[in-house]
């Protein structure tokens, strides 16, 4: 075993010379209270005697009494060569003496005024449990990146940056990158657009709050997907718009349930390349319909391509942007689903009519973009580093969609129907009639066995009928897929 390192808690103690009580009291009165409330953990070390009466100005051996108090009632232990340590394990008595001092409301429990806002947003579905695990939807395998190719490009900008980078940059992104983008998305998505009109975000979260911002006042109406993403339900509530669910067929949004439901909607968002969670592709009937509502009425269209560069069968899909003639899309993108989640970094591609109020917004709430990694994502694409990562991903993605359908129908055929995705990195497997069970209790049983497996039902924005799992499949490999799903069949086979 290791030896630990001493680490010494940066605790502040004060002294009152006009307190009846004596310095020796006050100094074992207020390290007792911070050893039982928690602020000094046990086996972290307390300051030393000397150390101590040097910054109250008195005795060290009033400390010293002080500690030896400590000590003889088992508040803390002396070690040789390590000094005055709080005890690993305190003593039931002072276990109650601290439940006694707990406030009487519980510790989630929240005394004063919440905004109506925060009341709102808890009632969204809750976001999946961090960290890999199976089978949470939307994590790419990170350990499969190339972070060899990425630490040189990193080190080999950061060297020696250009001096007048160190201080100030564009609102819009660093311009490499924007043109790296540009160049991109047009030859791969059918995008059309330069780089003047891509801003840079950190991540697609960010690009929804500028887009709620910029577009949105309060009760304005936002068509959203039905079932849909909770994160863009999220935004447009933070914004104090009025969002709108509207049911999602097998074209994609219905635009004539929108219209009858909210005509005065003011934007839409929709996931017209791969719908989530459904997985539907949007017809192009249906997108040059939803382009139609959107020119007639001047209202925006949000489109999230949020995982279009796993495509697995069928021919490449071309964005909504592409098709659009009148400047009413906003395409926004992120690399956190291709690299890493941690990245934090997007992109929205602008109609030109909306660059500079953007930037305007922009300027007011957070000056620009982080400059740290932008100039390595910005030779990783121009030097074909991102699209060979992708295409590897693309190949492993696809067998471990195919080792998650064969597992699925090998232990779960009795309970689930699922069928191939052709893009993607989740499945979503319907529940059958006669399984016995909601998809709340199925997700519930599957979280008991250490499993994340949202059920479909939590992404529509009222009860619904539809009842299903959501599955993640990117980050797992197929001896952990295999795994999963026998823990899962027995989770929700298994009697209560």
């Amino acid at each position: 075993m290791g030896r630990r390192v001493a680490k010494t808690p940066l605790i502040t103690l004060a002294v009152d010379r006009s307190d009846p009580a004596s310095l020796q009291r006050q100094i074992y009165d207020r390290l007792r209270h911070v050893i039982l409330s928690g602020q000094i953990a046990p086996g972290a070390r307390l300051p030393s005697s000397r150390t101590l009466a040097r910054d109250l100005g008195i005795s060290r051996n009033t400390v010293l009494a002080a500690y030896e108090q400590l000590l003889y009632e088992g508040y803390t232990e002396g070690r040789a060569g390590s000094g005055t340590r709080v005890s690993d394990v305190l003593p039931e008595s002072l276990l109650a003496i601290r439940a006694e001092g707990e406030p009487a409301h519980g510790a989630n429990e929240v005394a004063g005024k919440l905004s109506s806002l925060t009341t709102g947003l808890s009632g969204l579905p809750p976001r999946t449990a961090r960290g890999q695990r199976a089978f949470r939807p939307g994590l790419p395998d990170v350990g499969l990146f190339p972070f060899d190719q990425w630490s040189r490009l990193l080190g080999r900008f950061w060297r020696r940056p250009p001096e007048a980078m160190l201080h100030t940059g564009d609102l819009a992104g660093f311009d490499p990158l924007r043109e790296a983008i540009a160049a991109y998305l047009g030859a791969v998505r059918g995008v059309n657009c330069d780089r003047r009109q891509i801003v840079i975000t950190s991540g697609a979260q960010q690009a929804l709050d500028l887009i709620s911002r910029v577009l949105l006042d309060p009760e304005d109406a936002v068509w959203l997907e039905d079932p849909g993403y909770a994160g863009l339900r999220g935004a447009f509530m933070a914004a104090g718009a009025r969002v709108v669910p509207v049911p999602v067929d097998s074209d994609g949004l219905s635009v004539a349930a929108g219209e009858a439901r909210a005509p005065d909607a003011v934007l839409a968002a929709v996931t017209p390349s791969h719908q989530y969670p459904l997985g539907v592709t949007m017809s192009l009937t249906r997108r040059l319909e939803l382009l139609d509502w959107a020119g007639r009425c001047g209202a925006w269209i949000l489109e999230d391509d949020y995982d279009s560069e796993y495509r697995y069968a069928g021919r490449p899909l071309s964005a909504l942007q592409g098709l659009d003639t009148a400047g009413r899309v906003i395409y926004v993108g992120t690399f956190s689903k291709v690299l890493f989640p941690t990245l934090r970094l997007g992109y929205m591609v602008l109609p030109p009519a909306l660059v500079d109020p953007f930037l305007s917004v922009r300027a007011a709430l957070d000056d620009q973009p982080s400059i740290a990694v932008q100039p390595a994502l910005a030779a990783f694409i121009d030097q074909g580093l991102f699209a060979a990562h992708i295409r590897r991903m693309r190949n492993i993605y696809a067998e471990r969609q195919q080792a998650l359908l064969a597992a699925l129908q090998s232990e779960l055929s009795g309970l689930l129907d699922v069928a191939a995705d052709e893009a993607g990195m989740h499945l979503v497997a319907h529940l059958r009639d006669d399984a016995g069970l909601s998809d709340g209790e199925a997700s519930a049983g599957a979280a008991a066995a250490g499993l994340t497996v949202p059920a479909l039902s939590e992404y529509f924005s009222g009860d619904s009928d539809t009842q299903g799992l959501v599955l993640g499949y990117a980050a797992l490999t197929e001896d952990e897929i295999g795994e999963g799903v026998k823990k899962l069949a027995e989770a929700l086979t298994s009697p209560p």
